[in-house]
């Protein structure tokens, strides 16, 4: 297996995809270089595996594997065992003021694509869930600490994305991220994302990129801007996440991407 001279893990809405349109297009000049210097794209999303296949599919990226549901899964897992979804659901059951979370599972497709903007095959995908489980908070944030609390004595933990609470069992994009870094041994790494779920693979990685979200709050800063390792789009979506690949590429040695 030949060693890429970067692997790029990227998360998906609002960062390499517009928050609007779901689109990528913006991030083609970035997208192609990747492809020139035979660098991999890996996909790190809240999103279901089957959601993912067909944005890798639209990409021209089938030959890498991506992480799925925040971290909990990839794509190249080979069956779709719903345990760990299931457990979620069954706790949920039991949480106080779980009437203020509106999960996937009880939305129908046509009401997650009203709160996503997705279409409706889209929205269908979204709701194979394996892992995790997203889903809107109604109460308010006492109500939601006393319910996050308890749901945490369960093992669940909750992840806050570009649009959704999502609860998982505990795996983040990061500790797939170190598995995808072993394997294929890049010879450098750069990760990109715009919400708190995505702050464990920014910090991993040897380069990281917050991407300007203007829909939501600004992530805090985090420790490693001070040095550099860690850096802000002034552009958002893929126009930004476009921007920040190029550049990145542009100060790579000749000896790293070629050696």
């Amino acid at each position: 297996m030949t060693k890429p001279p970067l692997l790029v893990f990227t998360d998906l809405d609002g960062t390499l995809l517009d928050h609007d349109t779901y689109c990528w297009k913006a991030a083609q000049p970035a997208l192609t270089t990747l492809k020139d210097i035979g660098a991999g794209l890996i996909l790190a999303s809240s999103k279901t595996a089957t959601e993912i296949r067909a944005i890798q599919s639209d990409l021209g990226i089938t030959d890498w594997p991506a992480i799925v549901e925040n971290g909990a899964g990839l794509t190249t897992d080979a069956v779709r065992d719903t345990t760990d979804y299931e457990q979620i659901r069954d706790s949920l059951s039991g949480a106080p003021h779980r009437m203020y979370f509106q999960g996937f599972a009880d939305m129908i497709a046509e009401q997650i694509t009203d709160c996503t903007g997705l279409q409706p095959a889209d929205a269908a995908r979204a709701k194979l869930r394996a892992f995790s489980e997203p889903g809107v908070w109604h109460g308010s944030t006492s109500q939601r600490t006393v319910f996050l609390t308890y749901l945490a004595t369960r093992g669940i933990s909750a992840r806050e994305g570009g649009r959704f609470l999502t609860l998982s069992l505990g795996k983040t994009k990061a500790d797939q991220m170190a598995d995808i870094i072993a394997r294929y041994k890049p010879a450098e790494t750069i990760a990109l994302g715009d919400a708190p779920n995505d702050v464990e693979m920014l910090q991993k990685a040897d380069r990281g990129v917050i991407v300007a979200n203007p829909y939501r709050k600004p992530l805090p800063t985090l420790p490693q801007e001070a040095s550099g390792q860690i850096i802000r789009t002034t552009a958002p979506g893929p126009v930004g996440w476009n921007a920040a690949i190029l550049d990145h590429i542009a100060h790579l040695t000749d000896g790293r991407l070629h050696g």
